[in-house]
């Protein structure tokens, strides 16, 4: 699955990832490959996101992300 993290300022990540970990406003949730189509708001926290069997992270203040068609979109603050 491909996944976009940008801010307002950059783009903080834009590839291939094995799986993305999120927090979002009402609970942390993880996305898979061929996860169902969502949209949802992101709490303070971190994004984890593993490339390649490596373990990364962004600090978020909140933001939005969409998941369709094996893409992860998300819009930082």
């Amino acid at each position: 699955m491909i996944l976009r993290i940008i801010s307002t300022e950059k783009i903080l990540f834009d590839g291939p990832v094995d799986r993305v970990a999120l927090p979002g406003s009402c609970g942390p949730f993880t996305v898979l490959d061929r996860h169902a189509p969502l949209i949802s708001t992101l709490a303070e926290g971190e994004i984890v996101y593993v490339v390649n069997g490596v373990e990364k992270r962004v600090v978020v203040e909140g933001g939005i992300v969409e998941v369709w068609d094996n893409w992860v979109a998300v819009c930082v603050n």
